[in-house]
């Protein structure tokens, strides 16, 4: 396998999970090593002003999960139930004492964390829609901590399948089999001179 190759099979098993294996424990220094990814990870103008917070404890764990939305097309699904919930969080924050503006960096930092998290065997899901004036509460963030994005990690016990968009609905679903689906759009759509 090339390396280009075994960046794309990282990529293509890297999915937004939802549904994960709750007995699974991630470790701290597993997420000390997939948090390492993201500090080595680009930087808008190298500022580096991200903040990671950990959580692997199944108490803090709970706290964190009571402030999330999850999936926000299943209409029908409230989120994973008890023993399908994340084993582990990464919260991203943004260090406001360093840079006001943090440009894409949380993007950068959680894509190099899940794609760290795959080839670990894990997955997780880039989860935004939170309840930030809680979350910063339960967690007993300073001030200047502003909460970008929360990543859920676990080891997956849902298929999650790519097909290409049908009609124009880009939107994802699941079947009976509670198979996930996720419509993407093909290459001639996204290349302007293709």
């Amino acid at each position: 396998m090339t390396a280009s190759n075994k960046l794309r099979h990282l990529v293509e098993k890297n999915r937004s999970y939802r549904r994960f294996n709750q007995t699974k424990n991630i470790t701290r220094e597993q997420l000390i090593e997939l948090v390492d990814l993201a500090r080595l990870s680009a930087s808008a103008r190298n500022q580096q002003s991200l903040k990671f917070y950990l959580s692997n404890t199944e108490a803090q764990n709970q706290e964190l999960f009571e402030c999330l939305a999850w999936a926000g097309y299943l209409k029908d699904w409230p989120g994973p139930v008890e023993g399908e919930r994340p084993s582990a969080y990464i919260i991203i924050c943004n260090d406001t004492k360093i840079a006001k503006n943090h440009f894409c960096d949380e993007g950068i930092a959680a894509q190099s964390i899940l794609l760290g998290a795959v080839e670990m065997g894990l997955g997780g899901c880039m989860i935004a829609a939170i309840n930030k004036p809680k979350l910063t509460l339960v967690l007993n963030l300073p001030g200047e901590l502003e909460i970008l994005l929360v990543l859920a990690l676990g080891e997956p016990v849902e298929q999650v399948v790519i097909e290409e968009i049908k009609q124009g609905d880009y939107k994802y679903w699941r079947d009976n089999e509670h198979v996930h689906h996720v419509p993407k759009r093909n290459l001639n759509e996204l290349i302007i001179n293709f």
